[in-house]
C-alpha cells in the first residue's frame, strides 16, 4: 500500500533534506595532508584487484569514480595517488557531522558516513525555512571539520537527493512542490536514484528515456516489464515519492551486481568477474563497518530465470580472503551451468557490527 504519511499533501508539506558529503574520504586524506590537496586522489588499494573506494574531484575529472578497478583507474590518471584507507577516521568525522544534524532535527536516516536524510517538516518553521536549516547545516559542518557538503531540500526523499546532485560540490538546490514534476519530466532515467544500469537499459529498449517518457506509462504496463517496482516508477515520473524517513532502518544485507553486456559462460570470465565483486563487496562492508556470516551467489541466465545458492560462515566474515574463498565455492558449485549468465551477484547477510566480531579463520573453510 502506497499510503500517504501524515504531512504530506496540501495541507502540509514535508520538508525533506538530503545532505552529501563532497568526496568525502578523499577529502579528508587532503585535509590531512596538504601534500595531496589540488591532485588527483584515490582511497583504496592500487595492487591486485583493489578498487577505488573514493575519488577527488582533481581525479573525477579523469573519469575515475568509485568502484573502478585500481588497475583502470590508474590507466586514466597515471599520476594517480592512492592513498590506503582509514575507516576509523572516516567514522569519527561522520559521527561530528551526525552531531551537528541531531542539533536540528531527530528525523534522520542515514544511507552511508557521508550522506543522510533529514527530516525538518516539525522544525522549518522555526528556523524560517527548510532552506535556511540546511544553509545552517552546512555552514556548522565546514566550520567543525573543515569539510564541504551539498544538499538538496524537497518535499520528499526522491526530489531530495536529486537536488543534493545538481550543484556539487559546495552546492545547495531546492525542489519546490511546484517544480517537481517539471523537474523530473527533463531529467534521463539513468539519473533517478533507484534505477540502476540493468533497468537504465530496460527501458531504453522500451523507447523510455527521460521522466517524461517515463509519466506516459500506466503502472499496468510497468508492472508487466518490471514487476514490483512498478508503483515507484510510475510515481517518481509525477515527483511523488511517499517513503518516510526512517530512523534507525535496520540493514539486513549489503550486495552488488554484475550485468554483462553479452553473455558469459566461461568460468576464467566469470571468476574474474567475481573476485571484482568481492573486492567492491569487502570494501563496502568496510565503510559501514559491519560483517556478516551469510554469503548469497545469484546468477540470471539468458531469458531472466534467476538463481541462487547460500552458504553460512560460523562466524561474522571480516576477511576478504575468506569472502573471495566463499564466493568462489558457490560459482563453482553451478557448473557446469545450464546456460550462459547475463548477470552475476553477491550478497551478504545476518549483518552484524565489525568492530565486535572475531576474524573468522581461513582453516574454518578447508576441506
Amino acid at each position: 500500500m502506497n499510503a500517504k504519511p501524515k504531512g504530506d499533501g496540501e495541507e502540509g508539506i514535508r520538508r525533506i533534506l538530503h545532505v552529501d558529503m563532497d568526496a568525502f574520504y578523499a577529502s579528508i586524506e587532503q585535509r590531512d595532508n596538504p601534500a595531496l590537496r589540488g591532485r588527483p586522489v584515490a582511497v583504496g588499494r592500487a595492487a591486485g584487484r583493489g578498487v577505488v573506494a573514493a575519488a577527488s574531484y582533481e581525479a573525477r575529472a579523469y573519469g575515475v569514480r568509485s568502484a573502478l578497478p585500481s588497475h583502470k583507474a590508474l590507466e586514466r590518471c597515471p599520476e594517480l595517488i592512492f592513498v590506503p584507507p582509514r575507516f576509523e577516521v572516516y567514522r569519527a568525522v561522520s559521527a561530528q557531522i551526525h552531531d551537528v544534524f541531531r542539533r536540528y532535527t531527530l528525523m534522520i536516516q542515514p544511507l552511508a558516513l557521508d550522506e543522510a536524510y533529514l527530516d525538518v517538516t516539525e522544525q522549518w518553521a522555526a528556523y524560517g525555512s527548510a532552506t535556511a536549516i540546511a544553509e545552517a547545516i552546512r555552514r556548522e559542518i565546514q566550520k567543525e571539520t573543515g569539510l564541504t557538503a551539498s544538499a538538496g531540500v524537497s518535499y520528499n526523499r526522491f526530489l531530495a537527493k536529486l537536488a543534493s546532485g545538481q550543484r556539487k560540490p559546495n552546492g545547495l538546490f531546492v525542489i519546490p512542490p511546484q517544480r517537481g514534476a517539471a523537474f523530473v519530466a527533463d531529467l534521463p532515467v539513468e539519473r533517478f536514484h533507484g534505477v540502476g544500469p540493468a533497468t537504465t537499459a530496460r527501458m531504453h529498449k522500451l523507447g523510455i528515456y527521460t521522466g517524461a517518457d517515463l509519466k506516459t506509462w500506466s503502472v499496468a504496463a510497468l508492472r508487466q516489464y518490471f514487476g514490483s517496482s512498478a508503483q515507484f516508477y510510475h510515481d517518481i515520473a509525477r515527483g511523488v515519492d511517499y517513503r518516510p524517513v526512517e530512523v534507525n532502518r535496520p540493514r539486513k544485507s549489503l550486495g552488488t551486481e554484475t550485468t554483462f553486456a553479452r553473455d558469459v559462460e566461461a568460468w576464467e570470465s566469470l571468476a574474474a568477474t567475481l573476485e571484482g565483486i568481492v573486492a567492491k563487496l569487502i570494501m563496502a562492508c568496510e565503510q559501514k563497518s559491519i560483517a556478516g556470516r551469510t554469503v548469497t551467489l545469484k546468477l540470471r541466465y539468458a531469458g531472466f530465470h534467476t538463481v541462487t545458492r547460500a552458504r553460512s560462515a560460523p562466524f561474522p566474515i571480516v576477511e576478504g580472503a575468506v569472502l573471495r574463498r566463499m564466493a568462489l565455492e558457490l560459482l563453482r558449485s553451478f557448473f557446469p551451468l545450464e546456460r550462459p549468465i547475463r548477470l552475476l551477484g553477491l550478497t551478504i547477510s545476518a549483518l552484524g557490527v565489525r568492530d565486535e566480531v572475531v576474524p573468522v579463520q581461513m582453516g574454518l573453510f578447508e576441506e
